[in-house]
């Protein structure tokens, strides 16, 4: 069985009804649990309501580095995520490939957020692109020794990856490894030890192959796996045991189920 590590269910712009179906299609396809990511502090009440009704739904509360417009105080997200729904903080981090001009605004938001995941014992959700240098020198700088967390749709690196997981660490892949033009992350993927690996879709953004620009959904986080295990010469069984079992261990979903 699968677990998609890393969706926005509440951006997937469907009635109640027709998310229903589109976590129904992903059961069928194997998907026994769905992380559902905040991007906006803001929408964050919104999200949970949306998916409530889910026992198999968990979610995380934070501000992308993108939001920034949305952004809240260090005390606005620690009330909002000291809460039994939420098992993670974020998705936070860094990005200066789109907004490098709030360079001085991410980083403050992402220093608040390691501090709340600190505070509250809950792992980080992290976001990073071209900014390979600060993201790994912030979190050894103001994260304590137990928070754990994932540096999710990585497309960095193998230096930037073997540095984040020498800091407890897991990577996550999307669908973009699928890619044809993905050769430099496929080489990344082979070398991220089994122990470090998740699976994720992302969606509704970055759609795998052979779903290249459709509207993604969490069913299709199998294609990643298969994908995966092809690139590590393992079975897709062997490969969704492994890194279902990473996330039970990196997300307390007891929490919420």
């Amino acid at each position: 069985m699968f677990v998609d590590s890393h969706c926005h269910l509440d951006r997937l712009d469907k009635t109640p009804e027709e998310l229903a179906l589109v976590l129904k299609f992903a059961r069928n396809r194997g998907v026994e649990h769905f992380l559902c990511v905040s991007v906006s502090v803001k929408d964050f009440p919104a999200m949970l309501d949306s998916v409530k009704e889910f026992d198999d739904v968990s979610v995380s509360c934070g501000v992308h580095p993108l939001h920034q417009e949305d952004a809240c105080s260090y005390e606005e997200l620690l009330h909002m995520a000291d809460s039994e729904e939420v098992i993670a903080i974020g998705e936070t981090g860094l990005d200066y490939f789109y907004s490098a001009e709030t360079k001085t605004v991410q980083i403050n938001s992402f220093v608040d957020h390691i501090k709340v995941a600190n505070k509250l014992n809950k792992p980080l959700i992290i976001h990073t692109r071209d900014a390979r240098e600060d993201t790994i020198e912030l979190l050894k700088e103001h994260k304590a020794l137990a928070t754990k967390g994932v540096l999710h749709c990585f497309t960095e690196s193998w230096e930037m990856a073997k540095a984040a997981i020498e800091i407890g660490m897991y990577i996550s892949i999307s669908g973009i490894v699928t890619f044809k033009t993905a050769t430099e992350l496929q080489e990344v993927v082979k070398k991220i030890p089994l122990d470090k690996l998740l699976i994720e879709t992302d969606s509704p953004w970055l759609a795998p192959v052979p779903y290249r620009g459709q509207p993604n959904q969490p069913g299709f986080v199998r294609e990643v796996g298969e994908f995966i295990a092809e690139l590590k010469g393992i079975s897709v069984e062997e490969l969704a045991q492994i890194t279902t079992a990473n996330f039970y261990t990196l997300f307390d979903v007891r929490k919420v189920n």
